[in-house]
This record gives C-alpha cells, structure tokens and sequence, in this order.
C-alpha cells in the first residue's frame, strides 16, 4: 500500500477533513483540520480523491477518544465526528454550513450564527432504525452502505432504547428493519417492524412496549400496545403516530422551535403559512401567536395527529396535500412562510409558487447545508435577501447540521 503525507485544511461537507496532495483535493474521514497524517487513497477521481488515515503524525488538540466500539472506519456509519471534542464540532458544522451558503449559495459574507449545542451530547436519540440480517441479529450500515455492521451497545441511542435493544431477542426472518421509537416519558416506547411481504410477523412479547408494523406504503397498522408516542415540548403534547416525523433529539427540537419564533417576532394579525408541517411542531406556536396558520402536510397520519395536537387551535386550516398542489392553488396574500423541507429541500415548482405568493418574511428549516445552499441562491434570484442563519446541533457526533435561515424581501 502507497502511503503519503498530508496536511488537513479544512472541513468538508460531509465530514471528512480535506487536504491538497500534488495539486488535488483528497478527502479524509476521521480526520482533523490542522493534523499532519500519513494516507492511502482509496478511491480515484478526476479532481480530487478519498484517502484513509493510515497514522497520525500530529494530532489536533481537538482530537478525542471515541467512546463506542462500532466507530472508525469500515465500521458503523451512523456517527463520522466521535473522535472530535464536542466543542469543536459546533465549530465545525458553523464553517460548513458558511463555506455551503458562499460556494453554493453564491451568498458572499452568509450571517451565520455560532452553532447551539444539544443539551445532551449522547444518548439524544429518540428514534432509530436498526437492519436485520439474515441471521437475526439487528446492525446499522457502514458508511459506504455495502456492510451491515452488528451493533451491540450505541453511544447516541437514548439510554431507554439502548436498554430495551438489548432485551429484544429477534426470533421472526421476515422482519427486514425494526425502529426503536420513545415518547418524552420513560415508559412510552414503540417498536416498529417492517417486513419484505407486509405480513404481521408472530410475536411473543414480554416487554412493556408497543410494537406496529409499517407497510411498504408507509402506512402503520397497530399489533400490540398504542399506536403512536408523545413527546412534550415548550408545554405541549405532540402525538406522533408510528411511521411519521418528529426530530430525533427533542430536546434541541426545543431549542429550534424557541431560535424560529423568535426571529419571526409575529405580532398577532399575520397570515402563516406552514409548509411540510407533520404532526404540527411549529404550527402549534405559530398558532398562538399569528392571525391564521394555514398548514400543509401530505402524510395522512400526521395530518391526523396535527389535527388532535391541535384541537384547541381556532385559527389553523390544516390541507391535507403534497406542497406543490397546495400552493398552486392558493391566492390569499401571505404574511409569513416557514418550510421544513425533507433532505431534497424545496423543488423548483414550490420556490416559484413562493415567489407567486411573495410572503415579506420566509422562515426556512434545514437539516441539509447542501440543499439549504441551493435553495438561498434560488431565493435570491426570486428578490429573498438571506437575513440571518442559526445552526443547532440535532445530531452530535455527526456532521449532519440543522439551521433556521431568515429571509426577507
């Protein structure tokens, strides 16, 4: 194996460091900007390159002992940064997510804020969905998806889950994937099973949980125990039905739900809309605060936990539809617009209706820098200037960034 010498730079999106070799980026996971390592490519492109870490030859002051057993590489691929000081990867998502917004984004000086820490910087994880093996044991992918690695412990899973993980003995060959879900209390927990024929596999079941079965459609159907988890955040209850979204760290969900309200700074009368809006997380506090909350969901399970999450809300249309027939129907001028997008972001037909519509403030939630990025710069173009960005950390030990970015007209 050829090895060489090489000085990291910076951090890329996606969580390798980068460095420059005879004149050609090279990529490298479990790496730190500043370090001096010893490299073997791995994988050759026309422009650039991806390199293992062979050694370290001057380590950052950054650098830290990762406390899981799966991690490093060829291993688990859910975390890329446990072996970075937590300190330093808010540090870290902060300059991604301004390098993205100026490469991408063509946004020249992006007003991106110090990234918010989780309060919890392990064991936030409220939900994961583990992969079972034709052997019946339960694993999580490496990071290039062609290993599927065993897992016995998890450093981010929330302790209860990691708890009942280690009680479950998977005894059913169907079974493709099983999700590990809990409420905001201790003893509201769920286990969600996905099978290759969508036959209910047989359980035996001796633990205090609720298991349901979600179909290829990703439509739920209950077999034992209740059929959704409920999580409080700011002092509300949000149902949410097995097979629907909910961040997987409600505690920064939290934090972002306080960082979005703040900055919008409605005053009562305003008309909001709120697209991509699950079981009604933003909603429920746009609602207290504005004129009307027009929402808009296509899941029709968490159009229908929305709809008793928001019971007491007398200023809310909930629409049932995909985004984009939504918008291309509506008329009604628009104070406020806050979007969630899914990971793909906003697609060209929603920017345009948005641009139709012409909202003064547009309030948008990202859990992809990349997306975010080429988002802004479609924005822009459309007359949106970007007014403010504020990271927090959803995920730690990843490179994974969660941002509310302000625009304005």
């Amino acid at each position: 194996m050829s090895t060489f010498e090489l000085d990291l730079e910076t951090m890329a999106h996606g969580g390798a460091a980068m460095g420059r070799h005879e004149g050609r980026v090279i990529f490298m996971p479990y790496a730190i900007p500043g370090e001096r390592v010893r490299a073997a490519i791995t994988e050759e492109k026309e422009r650039f390159a991806y390199a293992e870490l062979v050694e370290v030859l001057s380590a950052s002051p950054d650098r830290a002992e990762p406390p899981c057993p799966h991690f490093g590489a060829g291993r688990c691929g859910g975390c890329q940064w446990q072996h970075i000081a937590y300190p330093a990867q808010l540090d870290y998502k902060r300059a991604v997510l301004a390098d993205q917004l100026r490469r991408v984004g063509g946004i020249a000086d992006p007003p991106v804020r110090p990234t918010l820490p989780s309060p919890f910087p392990w064991g936030y994880r409220a939900h994961m969905t583990f992969t079972a093996s034709s052997e019946g044991w339960l694993g999580l992918w490496s990071a290039n998806r062609e290993n599927l690695i065993p897992i016995e412990t998890c450093a981010i899973l929330n302790p209860a889950l990691m708890a009942l993980f280690a009680q479950l003995d998977l005894d059913a060959p169907e079974i493709e994937r099983v999700r590990f879900q809990i409420g905001s209390s201790p003893d509201d927990a769920m286990l969600v099973l996905e099978t290759g024929d969508d036959l209910p596999p047989e359980i035996v079941l001796d633990l205090p949980v609720s298991v349901n079965l979600l179909l290829s459609d990703n439509q739920p159907v209950n077999l034992i125990g209740k059929s959704a988890v409920s999580y409080a955040v700011l002092g509300r209850q949000f149902r949410v039905t097995a097979g629907g979204f909910f961040q997987s760290n409600p505690a920064v969900a939290e934090v972002l739900v306080q960082e979005v309200m703040s900055r919008l700074d409605l005053k009562g009368d305003e008309t909001v809309l709120d697209l991509y809006s699950g079981v009604g997380l933003f909603t429920a506090f746009l609602a207290e605060r504005a004129g009307l909350v027009v929402s808009v969901e296509s899941y029709p399970p968490a159009v229908t936990d929305a709809g008793a999450n928001l019971a007491d809300c007398d200023n809310l249309d909930i629409i049932e539809g995909s985004v984009e027939s939504v918008l291309a129907d509506l008329e009604e001028p628009i104070g406020v617009a806050l979007v969630d997008p899914p990971r793909t972001g906003l697609s060209v037909d929603v920017v345009d209706a948005l641009a139709r519509l012409a909202p003064p403030t547009l309030m948008y939630v990202s859990c992809d820098p990349a997306t975010l990025s080429r988002d802004a710069a479609r924005l822009v173009k459309k007359g949106y200037r970007l007014l403010d960005v504020q990271p927090v950390d959803m995920f730690p030990q990843t490179f994974h960034i969660e941002a509310a970015a302000l625009f304005g007209r």
